[in-house]
């Protein structure tokens, strides 16, 4: 697709926009692990990881039609998240001499890379559509939407130091997304199908529903863990 042409202007912004509606909840992850750093390094936590897990979406999206065809891929990706969203509310600990341990930076960058990349099994499909089989189309539109990634974390890192509960709803917001990716796994069609079929209703109800319980586990899991580490401390 030629650069002068039209179609490649209209498909560069179809990508731009597609990308930033799908990156709000990759935004909150971004925000949720670099608030625990030093605020000197929290803006490069931000921009290297946004960087490093569009990079991988790139990669991800050139092999996205057979990659999301793999089956128990969307369970363990499932999974995964349920572990960071709990890991994200779990308090860093304490230095030896008594203060709060901050994060590292190299542990910011690797829970966003992780948590990008599992999310993004389902966007780059879309992602991809809009591209039209084009990797120069891909790369450039992906590229352009960094600092657009970046600003959003940025910003919302501002909101959760003002309101340290939306950490908590961050937190749900990941759980909701891993009971939506499991339920979407391809190993698990047939017998959701027949579940839905027993109890009469359709697979979108049925992945709100997940999604619902995905959120509710975080935040469980998370509380039971916070009781247990008091209960040890005290």
């Amino acid at each position: 697709m030629e650069l002068s042409s039209t179609a490649f202007w209209i498909a560069l912004i179809q990508i731009i926009w597609v990308n930033i509606l799908l990156s709000g909840d990759n935004a909150v992850v971004i925000a949720l692990a670099a608030r625990a750093l030093p605020q000197h390094q929290q803006r490069t936590a931000i921009v290297a990881g946004s960087a490093a897990a569009i990079i991988m979406r790139i990669v991800l999206t050139l092999v996205a039609a057979q990659l999301l065809l793999l089956p128990w891929l969307k369970v363990v990706g499932a999974i995964l998240l349920v572990y960071i969203g709990v890991s994200l509310l779990m308090p860093e600990g304490e230095e030896e001499g008594g203060g709060a341990k901050q994060g590292t930076l190299w542990t910011a960058i690797r829970t966003i890379m992780v948590a990008d990349l599992v999310m993004s099994l389902d966007n780059v499909v879309a992602v991809a559509a809009a591209a039209m089989g084009d990797t120069t189309l891909l790369v450039v539109g992906l590229a352009i939407s960094i600092p657009l990634v970046i600003f959003g974390s940025s910003l919302l890192l501002k909101i959760i130091d003002r309101f340290p509960l939306i950490v908590w709803v961050g937190a749900a917001l990941l759980g909701f997304v891993a009971g939506e990716m499991f339920v979407g796994d391809p190993a698990l069609d047939a017998p959701l199908h027949r579940f839905d079929a027993m109890l009469g209703i359709s697979h979108h109800t049925l992945s709100l529903a997940s999604g619902v319980v995905g959120a509710l586990l975080v935040l469980g899991l998370a509380r039971v863990f916070l009781k247990n580490k008091q209960k040890v401390e005290g």
